[in-house]
C-alpha cells in the first residue's frame, strides 16, 4: 500500500490508476505481450556487422543519455525535496524500464508487472532516503532484482523456470534512429530474448539501459567480475546464434 500523501498527478500524467491508498503501474496496453520470434540466421560478417551496429549506437546514444541522466538526477531531486509533478514524471519514466529489467530476470510478463509493482511501493517509500539522485538507476533496478530473488524464494507451490523468456516486453529505441537501425536493432535483440535470464539481464542493462558494469553490479546485486563473465559469454552466445 502507497501512504495516502503521494500524489495523485501520477493517474493523469502517466496512465497509471490510483484506487485508494494503492496504484497499479502498468504500461498503458501491455495486457499482452507477444513473444519474442526465434532470430533469423546470418553468416559471420553479417552478424558482426549487426554487432558492430548495436555498440556504435551504444556510444551515440550515450551522450544523449548523459543529458536524459541530469534529467533523472534532477527529478530525484525534487521528488525528494516533495515536488508531487516531478514524482509523477519519474514513475512514468521509469515504470517501463523497471517493467522491462523484471521481465529479463523472470521471463513471465504477468509475474514481472507484478515484481515491478511490488518494487515500486518500496521505491516510493524509501526514495527520501537516497543519499545520491545519480545512483537512482542501480539501486531502483536492484530493488526489482531482489522482489524478483524473493518470488523465486516463495514460489513453492508454482515453481517456474526463470531462464525461460516466456512473453516478451518490447524494447524501446529512440526516435531519432532510423528504420534501418531499428530493424537492425531487432535482429539482434531477438537473439537477446533466447540468453539464459542472467546474462540476458547484464547484456540489456549494459547496451540497452546504458549502465557500466560496476553500476550493473550493484542492479543485479552480483559481483562486478560476475558482471563481466556474464556480458562475456552473452556475447559470444548472440555473435553465434547470429551466425547460425
Amino acid at each position: 500500500m502507497l501512504p495516502n500523501h503521494l500524489p495523485g498527478p501520477l493517474s493523469a500524467r502517466s496512465g497509471h490508476t490510483w484506487t485508494g491508498t494503492s496504484v497499479r503501474l502498468q504500461k498503458a496496453g501491455d495486457q499482452t505481450l507477444p513473444a519474442a520470434p526465434p532470430p533469423r540466421t546470418l553468416n559471420r560478417s553479417a552478424a558482426s556487422a549487426h554487432l558492430r551496429c548495436i555498440e556504435g549506437w551504444g556510444r551515440r546514444w550515450a551522450m544523449n543519455r548523459d543529458s536524459e541522466r541530469i534529467f533523472d538526477e534532477y527529478l530525484v531531486t525534487a521528488a525528494q525535496a516533495g515536488d508531487r509533478d516531478a514524482l509523477a514524471r519519474l514513475v512514468a519514466r521509469w515504470q517501463p524500464r523497471l517493467l522491462r529489467h523484471a521481465w529479463r530476470v523472470i521471463g513471465d510478463a504477468e509475474r514481472a508487472r507484478d515484481m515491478a509493482q511490488e518494487a515500486w511501493v518500496e521505491i516510493l517509500r524509501s526514495l527520501a532516503g537516497l543519499d545520491d539522485p545519480a545512483a537512482f538507476p542501480a539501486w531502483a533496478y536492484r530493488i526489482v532484482t531482489r522482489r524478483c530473488q524473493r518470488l523465486f524464494h516463495r514460489s513453492t507451490r508454482e515453481p517456474f523456470e526463470p531462464e525461460e523468456a516466456g512473453d516478451g516486453v518490447a524494447i524501446q529505441t529512440p526516435d531519432h534512429h532510423s528504420a534501418e537501425f531499428a530493424f537492425e536493432l531487432s535482429r539482434v535483440m531477438e537473439a537477446v530474448a533466447t540468453l539464459p535470464a542472467a546474462q540476458r539481464s547484464a547484456l540489456a542493462l549494459f547496451y540497452t539501459e546504458d549502465l557500466s558494469v560496476a553500476e550493473i553490479a550493484i542492479a543485479l546485486d552480483i559481483p562486478p567480475g560476475t558482471v563481466k563473465t556474464r556480458l562475456m559469454h552473452a556475447r559470444r552466445k548472440v555473435r553465434a546464434l547470429l551466425e547460425g
